[in-house]
């Protein structure tokens, strides 16, 4: 994957090609941490005695990480500048991943709150440095690092079982392994330390458009941002036990998860052209909600052809993905309302979306079976269906 930036100066040459650099490897830990850990869910509950609905959970606590510590991150940053905040989200990141895998009671909760707080940071403070240091470069740029981390996340789910092997404690070497990604990108991270740029909030005047929080528009988007993250982490956190209930091997799972997964990355980088063809986003909004649909209705049709189903609900996913992320421009009259948009859909969003891994784990407890489980989350698609064809209307928020 190449990246071209702004020609620099031959001073600063260099320190663009290691931010370069860092910024990518900083992008293989953004979701390998997360979806390594649906593949080998049902070790962790035998090992540690978890029920289902304790597994989702622990599956959902990344998730409220993030909703709860992405404010929080540009107040660090203000504080310590851009790169010793990222730097800081590395560290914790790497402790985080070694608590939640070593054999002490509670340490895999307390280490997933801090890998998802570490991530939330990632999350929040990447696109400002991009847009700080490569203003001409920044849709390429976050294409890159964006595409990176779904293709670790992807590769993480596929090699988490046999990692893992047959050992009843393996699981904690699948987990835990991920901390080299972390230490490299760390070390190339280290020359940016140095850097005393600031990171001053931008003074923002009240701008006279209504607040996305009292527009129907606002939560469109909002719902529809969320009711697409509930359904992906679903996906991500139960699918490999899904499939194992219908006599998959773990290992064949763990690369089916895989495959949805890369379904998403293709999905990725065929939408901004699907997307520049059309007058709105409404039939994109339609597009992704019936793939979604079709696959995880398939899932609990006909379970024996999963692969088929992964195939359309992982390409369903990359669109919908790409889509949110538009809409949080296309529906704002301006940069202050955009910024606002998405600020809320984020948050609202990430709370949402976390209740999935738990609801799907609660109704397979109380049912026994998937049969529940999966009809309730195409009902919840069939919802966001819904939401996503009213926001994707040509219109703003005003």
């Amino acid at each position: 994957m190449t990246v071209s930036v702004a020609s620099p100066s031959a001073g600063t040459r260099p320190r663009v090609g290691l931010l370069v650099v860092g910024i990518l490897l900083i992008a293989t830990n953004l979701r390998a941490a997360l979806t390594s850990v649906g593949p080998v869910l049902d070790d962790v509950r035998a090992d540690l005695g978890l029920t289902a609905t304790a597994a989702g959970v622990l599956t959902a606590l990344p998730l409220l990480a993030f909703a709860g510590f992405s404010p929080l991150a540009p107040l660090v940053a203000r504080r310590l500048g851009l790169e010793r905040t990222i730097g800081l989200a590395l560290a914790v990141l790497a402790a985080g991943i070694v608590l939640r895998s070593v054999p002490v009671t509670g340490a895999i909760w307390a280490g997933t709150v801090a890998v998802g707080a570490a991530i939330a940071g990632f999350n929040v403070l990447l696109p400002s440095l991009v847009k700080r240091d490569f203003p001409d470069r920044v849709a390429q740029l976050s294409g890159s690092y964006s595409a990176t981390q779904s293709i670790v996340a992807a590769v993480a789910s596929g090699v988490a079982v046999p990692i893992a092997g047959d050992s009843p404690g393996g699981w904690r070497i699948a987990l835990g392994c991920w901390v080299g990604l972390t230490v490299v990108a760390a070390a190339f991270w280290l020359p940016q330390l140095r850097a005393h740029r600031s990171f001053a909030a931008a003074s923002v005047a009240e701008a006279a458009h209504r607040s996305p929080w009292r527009s129907a528009i606002g939560w469109q988007v909002t719902l529809f941002m969320g009711l697409q993250s509930l359904v992906f982490y679903v996906m991500v956190a139960w699918l490999p036990t899904i499939e194992q209930s219908h006599g998959v091997t773990a290992t064949a799972a763990g690369w089916h998860l895989f495959g949805y997964l890369i379904a998403a990355v293709a999905a990725n980088l065929a939408a901004p052209h699907l997307m520049r063809r059309l007058r709105d986003q409404r039939l994109v909004a339609l597009l992704c909600a019936a793939l979604i649909l079709i696959g995880v209705g398939g899932l609990l049709l006909a379970p024996g052809a999963a692969v088929l189903w992964l195939v359309s609900a992982g390409f369903g996913a990359g669109l919908s993905l790409v889509l949110c992320l538009s809409l949080f421009s296309l529906r704002a009259v301006d940069h202050r309302q955009a910024a606002a948009l998405s600020g809320m859909a984020q948050s609202i969003g990430y709370l949402l979306a976390a209740s999935g891994p738990v609801l799907i784990g609660a109704l397979r407890d109380a049912s026994g079976g998937w049969t529940l489980p999966l009809t309730v989350l195409c009902v919840v698609i069939a919802v966001m269906g819904g939401f996503a064809v009213r926001a994707g209307q040509d219109r703003v928020i005003g």
